[in-house]
C-alpha cells in the first residue's frame, strides 16, 4: 500500500511539473480590433453630415452604439481561441470609445474572428460577479429595464423625406432580443485580410457600413417607419442588415 501512495505521488508531482513546464512556456500577447464606422466609403460624421440611403431618403446621425460578444479567433490551423466570457463584451460607441482590446492571447497567427452581435442569452451566464454586463450596458444606455433585456444597437439621428428637402425628423431604430420569441442576436465571421500574429499588442481594423443598416438584405425606408424599437416585423430585418455591415478590407 505505502509503495502504490509513494508511486501516486510521484505521478501526480511529475503531472504537476508538466503542466508548469507548459505554463512558463506559453508566450501570450494582444489584438485590439479598431472598429471604423463609415458610411459606404466615407468615414462617419455625427450629427453635421447629411447622407442619403436608396429610399431617396436623406439622415444625419447623432448617436450609433452596438455591442458585440463572443468572440473567437481562428489560427491558422483552423483551430479556435475562445476569448473568457468576462472579457468579451463590448460597447462600441462612435462618439466614444471604438474599441475592443482583447488580452492574453496565446502568440501564434490568427486568419480569423467570430464575434456576436448583441447578447446571446444561451451562453451569457445573467449573474456571475464580473461577467454581469447589465450595469455597463445600462450605463451606456443599451438596456430597456433589466426584464426586457439590452439593445444590440442604438442608432438615432434626424431625416428628411428627400435628400432635397431640408425638414428634420427624428429616427430611432433600437435593435435587441425579446425572451424567446424575437431572437435578434446576430453571428458574424470574418477572415482576416493576412494572417494577424498576436504579439506584444497588434491592432485590426473591422469596419461597419453604415448605410447597410438601410440597405442590404432588406430595404429600410424611414419614410414608412422611423421608429422601430420593440418591433418584431422591422428588428429582425434591421439586424439581418447589421450582420451585413461589418468587413475587413
Amino acid at each position: 500500500m505505502k509503495q502504490i501512495i509513494a508511486l501516486c505521488t510521484i505521478a501526480l508531482l511529475l503531472l504537476s511539473c508538466n503542466e508548469d513546464n507548459d505554463d512558463m512556456g506559453t508566450a501570450y500577447g494582444s489584438l485590439n480590433l479598431a472598429f471604423e464606422n463609415t458610411v459606404a466609403s466615407s468615414p462617419l460624421t455625427l450629427n453635421t453630415q447629411t447622407y442619403a440611403n436608396l429610399s431617396g431618403e436623406g439622415y444625419s446621425v447623432s448617436e450609433l452604439k452596438y455591442i458585440i460578444s463572443n468572440i473567437q479567433l481562428t489560427r491558422s490551423d483552423n483551430t479556435v481561441h475562445t476569448i473568457p466570457v468576462d472579457k468579451s463584451y463590448f460597447i462600441i460607441n462612435e462618439a466614444g470609445i471604438k474599441t475592443a482590446l482583447l488580452d492574453s492571447i496565446p502568440v501564434g497567427d490568427y486568419t480569423g474572428i467570430n464575434f456576436g452581435f448583441g447578447v446571446d442569452p444561451t451562453r451569457y451566464p445573467i449573474e456571475s460577479g464580473s461577467v454581469n454586463f447589465i450595469p455597463t450596458a445600462e450605463e451606456a444606455g443599451m438596456l430597456w429595464t433589466w426584464s426586457a433585456g439590452y439593445k444590440f444597437l442604438k442608432f438615432e439621428g434626424t431625416y428628411s423625406t428627400t435628400v432635397d428637402t431640408d425638414d428634420a425628423n427624428p429616427f430611432t431604430y433600437h435593435v435587441g432580443s425579446h425572451g424567446a420569441n424575437l431572437d435578434n442576436y446576430k453571428e458574424i465571421n470574418l477572415a482576416f485580410a493576412k494572417a494577424v500574429t498576436a504579439s506584444s499588442t497588434t491592432t485590426q481594423i473591422i469596419n461597419f457600413d453604415v448605410a447597410k443598416i438601410f440597405d442590404s438584405t432588406n430595404t429600410m425606408s424611414l419614410v414608412a417607419k422611423d421608429d422601430i424599437q420593440v418591433d418584431p416585423e422591422n428588428a429582425p430585418k434591421i439586424a439581418e442588415n447589421v450582420r451585413t455591415a461589418f468587413s475587413i478590407e
